[in-house]
C-alpha cells in the first residue's frame, strides 16, 4: 500500500520551487552560476520534462509484464531542450498539471498494480512504489540544487 509520506510529497513535494524562486527576477532564475551546471530554470525545465517520461513508465509498467528502461538523461532527450525554451511560469503549469496526472493515476492503483515492476538499468527490479519513491527523491536532490543556486552556495549535487 502507499505509505503516507509518499502520497504527501507526491501532492505537494513540487511545489517547493515557487516557493523557492518566488522572490527571484527572470534574470536570476536564468543564470548559469557555476560552469557544468545547470542554471535554476534549466533544473526546473528537467523536472518539467521528466514527468512525462515518469507518466510513461508508470504506464508501460501496468500495460506490459516486467518492461526495461534505460537510464533517463536530459542530455539526451531532444525535447529537453523546447522545456528550456518556455517560460519558468510556464514550467510550473506544466508540472503542476502533469503532477496532478501523475498523483491521479498512482493513488487510484489497487495494491496488486502497485506491485507490478519495471527494471532500470543501476537500481534494478522496481515496484510503481518504488519507481515513485525513485521520482521523488530524485526531484528532491534538484529542488536541493535550486535551493543552493537561489541562495548562492555552490552547487554540490
Amino acid at each position: 500500500m502507499i505509505y503516507p509520506s509518499l502520497t504527501h510529497r507526491l501532492k505537494e513535494q513540487h511545489k517547493t520551487i515557487a516557493s523557492l524562486v518566488i522572490k527571484l527576477n527572470n534574470r536570476q532564475i536564468q543564470q548559469n552560476t557555476v560552469k557544468g551546471k545547470w542554471s535554476i530554470h534549466e533544473n526546473i525545465a528537467h523536472l518539467a520534462k521528466y514527468q512525462p517520461v515518469f507518466l510513461d513508465r508508470i504506464r508501460k509498467i501496468l500495460t506490459n509484464e516486467e518492461p526495461e528502461f534505460e537510464a533517463y538523461k536530459a542530455e539526451d532527450d531532444d525535447e529537453f531542450e523546447i522545456y528550456c525554451a518556455f517560460t519558468t511560469y510556464e514550467l510550473l503549469k506544466k508540472i503542476s498539471h502533469d503532477r496532478e496526472v501523475l498523483f491521479q493515476l498512482i493513488t487510484a492503483l489497487p495494491p496488486d498494480k502497485l506491485e507490478r515492476t519495471g527494471t532500470h538499468p543501476k537500481y534494478g527490479k522496481l515496484t510503481i512504489l518504488e519507481w515513485t519513491e525513485f521520482f521523488l527523491l530524485h526531484e528532491a536532490h534538484h529542488l536541493f540544487a535550486i535551493f543552493q543556486l537561489v541562495h548562492g552556495v555552490r552547487v554540490t549535487v
